[in-house]
């Protein structure tokens, strides 16, 4: 039975083989978007599952509102590890981490320094709590001491090659020496550590053992016990506010009670709740939580592309149903002569069934050798590094389990509709036209561009949304500004090598500063108001930036109340500059602001010796996180360590400028790489999950229209055959092409409009849900909505119209003899 249904299989693809590509075609892409999409899905959903007992692993997180404005953390004070691991009995483990960034290393008789630009501090317990085995070394004791380095085995390839690494020493950033003390396989490249290569003992840190609550720089991870409740870990968490970080502020706040913070807390809406998230969720719901690891993507994603790889499945469906109902006419006569000859109902529906399966099968090869030749575009659009995998039993069971529920599927209807045409009129007619069969075409074409409408839509969206990101103004310059990176390591140099630059004829202004309005390190700092540090309610955490005196005109901030640093001014080392939305903070106007003083030097006993900052200045608001987020609360002050030269440049050719920039470091910074980048380029990188989506979506968008327009053409061409006749009566009759490419057009125009209205208020509520990540967004206009659907209709159009024209243009005599 097998063999006859392959034979009829075969015999029907060569003989109607339009028809056969346009179905196998039409399937095939569909279900290699599919695949494709799903490897992806796989992929994020299974970030971090690969450590052992990850379903017993949390991270700690802080939320945080004060003044009106809310924070997220992804690490948290160093003292809660202890606080945890002496109070909290249900915790079998414990590892903190401490971030560190990019590094400048190299070995001790080198002259040249390499950058590593994923370091980060880790404890002794960091091995044992991921399950990470050692390729040399000994995990119990790699991070114990300070100055310890464990490497992965990229990074001691890197810096040694095929030498033996323990025991070796690397300097890092030109002062600290470390030993190698392990070595570690590459991590996983879904994992939170995944472009990590460099661990530091986290002993080398000088705040590794503070008793301060208040700086929240440490990632730190618990196992809880087996068959641990996580809800008692955060009934606990809940408890460390008032237990213990309110007893640690009164050691310098001695007016300071729990109850005046309950009071205060109830009365200004300010907290700080502490938070544990499983380590599996963090990848998709911990997005823009300051101090994470790597980027995070989102579970909106996830919904989306399932979305969109459900669509193109459906689409491919759609089309076989539709061609194969059309074509049906073509076969009247053999399931009538079937049906005279003694086959019943049932025997047909599993002959159809048969037949559809075996497409499906022609069509899922198909499909594997396409998504494996796109499969590096794939990955290059994704940023993933996903493979198929061939190798893996449950993909091929899963791949033939998902084709025979794709054939029954998408061939039930045919095969249900062909087998109930009766033997005498499709013997007697050639055919059995039917009205429903009709109406099933019309709304399937109607759902298929309904759901491209929607991607079109979609994708018309996020494109407006990246536009308005690109093109928003900041409140900073970002084109033509350079940033040096590294200058930190050029020690007493770097000044100097500062006054040189400003010395290039195309550089308009420099300054020094390890702060960047892009992506950078930054940490909260609590300022109190003068005369107001016991009541907690006036806390304001702000981030703190060291800058020099020309930061603020080298990225064009503008003033809006008070002056800049200025250097003829020597009190100028005690001042400080905010932003809007600390000034707001404070319930004031930017003009009432400057002349007020704020401090962070609380903690201190003496309380009569605090040194205070003086508000000289209020910068506009401008945008140094992302668009995701509101502008926080900002604070600029003179002095620290600067890692990174800010240079504004003129217009013109900058790799002339670049290389004398280069030639001045290398003679000042001798053994130094001279690292650099555009501002405009860092700030794109913030945005690298959106662009990525956006392309993915337009890719997708693109084959969901691919699809749809091959199943209409499909249709067109059946319709037209069907009404050759017609065509042939009416141009004897004086019809013009212009008359017969309307006729066979509008019945088709028609359905597409009417998938419009079904396409709009879904793409309108999708649309909105996304765009309610960003908290500055474009506001969606109804003619995204109009050029959808015009566009689907254009694409509708031109596809029948060259099947109409060909008609329209054939010899009516040929046509009237069809028949």
């Amino acid at each position: 039975m097998f063999k006859n249904y392959l034979k009829i299989v075969l015999r029907n693809l060569r003989k109607h083989h339009s028809f056969s590509i346009i179905n196998i075609g039409g399937l095939a892409i569909g279900i290699a978007g599919c695949l494709l999409i799903s490897l992806f899905i796989d992929d994020e959903l299974n970030f971090d599952n690969m450590f052992p007992d990850a379903d017993r692993i949390y991270r700690l997180n802080i939320d945080h509102r004060v003044g009106g404005e809310t924070n997220k953390y992804a690490a948290v004070a160093s003292p809660m590890a202890a606080t945890l691991a002496r109070d909290f009995s249900q915790i079998e483990m414990i590892t903190r981490f401490r971030l560190v960034g990019s590094t400048l290393i190299r070995k001790p008789d080198a002259e040249l320094n390499v950058k590593e630009n994923h370091v980060v501090g880790a404890d002794s317990a960091f091995f044992e709590m991921f399950g990470l085995d050692l390729i040399a070394g000994n995990a119990k004791t790699a991070l114990t001491e300070p100055n310890a380095l464990v490497l992965t085995k990229t990074a001691a390839e890197k810096h040694f090659g095929a030498d033996e690494v323990l025991g070796q020493t690397l300097i890092l950033n030109n002062k600290k020496a470390c030993t190698i003390t392990g070595v570690i396989d590459d991590l996983p490249k879904n994992s939170f550590l995944r472009d990590y290569h460099v661990f530091i003992s986290i002993s080398s840190f000088d705040d590794a053992e503070s008793i301060a609550w208040n700086k929240w720089i440490f990632p730190t991870f618990v196992k809880l016990q087996p068959g641990a409740n996580v809800e008692d870990l955060q009934a606990f968490l809940n408890t460390v506010m008032e237990k213990y970080l309110i007893p640690w502020a009164m050691t310098f706040m001695p007016g300071l009670t729990v109850e005046k913070s309950r009071a205060a807390e109830k009365e200004t809406g300010n907290y700080m709740k502490f938070g544990a998230i499983p380590l599996t969720d963090i990848h998709l719901h911990s997005p823009d939580r300051k101090s994470e690891f790597n980027p995070n993507s989102s579970i909106q994603n996830v919904y989306i592309l399932a979305f969109i790889g459900l669509f193109l499945i459906l689409l491919a469906c759609v089309n076989f149903m539709n061609l194969s109902t059309a074509h049906s006419l073509k076969r009247a006569k053999e399931v009538g002569i079937r049906k005279t000859l003694g086959s019943n109902r049932l025997s047909l529906i599993r002959q159809f069934l048969a037949e559809s399966g075996l497409i499906s099968l022609i069509a899922l090869l198909a499909a594997l050798l396409i998504a494996e030749l796109i499969m590096p575009f794939f990955n290059e659009l994704s940023g993933k590094a996903i493979s198929m995998p061939f190798s893996n039993l449950v993909f091929w069971l899963f791949l033939i389990a998902a084709t025979a529920l794709l054939g029954l599927f998408s061939g039930s209807y045919p095969a249900f509709f062909m087998s109930k045409f009766l033997p005498v009129k499709v013997l007697k007619s050639g055919g059995q036209g039917s009205p429903e069969a009709g109406n099933v075409r019309s709304f399937l074409v109607v759902f298929q561009f309904a759901i491209s409408i929607f991607l079109i839509a979609g994708t018309l969206v996020i494109f407006q949304q990246l536009q308005f990101i690109q093109n928003k103004d900041l409140g900073f310059q970002k084109d033509q500004i350079l940033i040096v990176d590294d200058v930190e390591a050029a020690g007493n140099q770097s000044e100097a090598f500062k006054q040189n630059v400003e010395q290039l004829g195309q550089v308009e202004r420099v300054s020094l500063s390890s702060f960047l309005p892009t992506p950078s390190a930054r940490d909260g700092v609590t300022f109190f108001p003068e005369g107001r540090i016991t009541e907690t309610e006036s806390a304001l955490i702000l981030q703190n930036w060291q800058v020099d005196h020309d930061y603020v005109s080298a990225l064009d901030l503008e003033i809006i109340a008070g002056r800049d640093f200025n250097r003829q001014f020597s009190t100028d080392s005690g001042a400080i500059i905010l932003n809007e939305s600390a000034v707001a903070m404070l319930g004031l106007q930017p003009e009432a602001a400057p002349g007020m003083r704020l401090t962070k030097d609380f903690h201190r006993p003496d309380k009569e010796n605090m040194e205070y900052f003086t508000i000289i200045g209020v910068v506009k608001n401008f945008h140094f996180e992302s668009l995701r987020s509101d502008i926080g609360a900002l604070s600029l002050t003179l002095g620290g360590t600067a890692n990174r030269m800010i240079v504004k440049l003129h217009a013109g050719n900058f790799s002339n400028v670049i290389a004398d920039i280069e030639q001045i470091w290398n003679s000042m910074a001798p053994g130094l790489p001279f690292n650099y980048y555009f501002m405009d380029d860092s700030f794109n990188d913030t945005y690298k999950a959106e662009l990525r989506l956006g392309n993915i979506f337009i890719t997708f968008t693109i084959l969901s229209i691919v699809i749809a327009g091959l199943g209409l053409f499909g249709l067109a061409i059946f319709n037209a055959e069907k009404r050759t006749k017609e065509i042939g009566v009416r141009k004897v009759l004086g019809a013009t092409v212009a008359n017969v490419v309307t006729l066979l057009s509008r019945d088709f125009v028609k359905l597409v409009l009417a998938a419009n209205f079904i396409a709009w208020p879904l793409a309108w509520y999708a649309m909105n849900k996304w765009l309610q990540n960003f908290a500055f967004r474009v506001e969606m206009e109804w003619w995204v909505f109009a050029l959808a659907g015009g566009l689907a209709l254009l694409i509708a159009l031109l596809t029948v119209s060259t099947q109409a024209i060909k008609a329209a243009l054939a010899n009516p005599v040929e046509a009237l003899r069809y028949e």
